[in-house]
């Protein structure tokens, strides 16, 4: 099994970092398609309340379960602050959607033991290793 089919294999718990409820976003596409397929998401804004049926957090840190797989839809430029409280919250990966791309926050991951997927779309490698 390749690393990204594992990652997804093991994985329950995906938070959604800059999930909106516009149905347009690519992150919303991408996170419906993650819970139609078994995974719990975990909408991460300060702007939302709920997205997807699922309570938002402002934050990595207020989310109180674990999170398996961060994935993030925001600028590359707020990507490190993200990748700081992965860190802090103990998340397994750290998935750096097309768009936001930060290479020296993908060394931060890594450093600090967590694996990291950057510059891949989740929905098309799930689909990819589901095919």
């Amino acid at each position: 099994m390749d690393p990204i089919s594992k990652i997804l294999s093991e994985a329950e718990n995906v938070a959604v970092v800059g999930l909106s409820n516009n149905p347009t976003r690519p992150s919303y596409e991408v996170a419906q398609y993650l819970q139609r397929n078994g995974l719990h998401i975990i909408p991460v804004n300060p702007n939302e309340k709920q997205v997807l049926g699922e309570r938002a957090y402002p934050d990595l840190l207020s989310v109180p379960e674990r999170i398996d797989i961060v994935d993030i839809f925001r600028r590359p430029e707020f990507v490190p602050e993200i990748v700081q409280q992965a860190i802090a919250k103990g998340a397994k990966v750290v998935w750096m959607q097309p768009g936001a791309e930060n290479y020296d926050a993908a060394d931060m991951a890594e450093a600090a033991g967590i694996k990291t997927v950057v510059g891949m779309c989740m929905r098309v490698q799930h689909k990819r290793a589901h095919s």
